[in-house]
């Protein structure tokens, strides 16, 4: 990492909005999704550990967010502005836990779908982190091997 790019990840008030960095992060958040998205539906999703801190995560998260809806998420949880603070504070619980805990990161609104324009929202490592762990461990990213399977098969046989 170049000193300036890290200077800013340390002081990012004192940059103005910089088009390179910006693509920079959308980029990174894009691969990490890709990734993430080619995994879950390559294995169990159940079996998965995301982080070292999975359990402490997934504990905090079940307890400071009862009726979070995880299927198919509705913004307001995460962007309003008492959802904003809330998740500030979880974010913050791990900031000495989970490295780049607030780096922005995209999240599936719709878990049976993969990412798209309509399906991702920008939100920060640790809130993705949480969602995750909970898709994964409660079954919710299961079915995603065996759509997106039959879903290759499929354009397969059609080309």
């Amino acid at each position: 990492m170049t000193a300036s790019v890290q200077s800013v990840i340390n002081n990012p008030e004192n940059v103005a909005n910089s088009g390179d960095l910006e693509m920079n992060w959308a980029m990174k958040a894009y691969e990490h999704a890709e990734t993430y998205f080619n995994i879950i539906c390559s294995v169990d999703p159940t079996l998965l550990k995301l982080t070292q801190n999975d359990d402490a995560i997934y504990s905090k998260f079940k307890k400071d967010f009862r009726c979070f809806k995880l299927d198919v998420l509705d913004e307001e949880q995460l962007k309003s502005a008492g959802a904003k603070v809330a998740w500030r504070e979880f974010c913050e619980h791990f900031k000495d836990e989970v490295e780049s805990h607030n780096f922005g990161t995209l999240i599936r609104l719709n878990c049976k779908e993969g990412y798209s324009d309509k399906n991702s929202i920008f939100g920060y490592r640790v809130q993705f982190l949480a969602i995750e762990i909970a898709r994964n461990r409660e079954g919710l990213n299961s079915d995603l091997r065996f759509t997106q399977k039959s879903n290759t098969r499929e354009h397969t046989a059609d080309t």
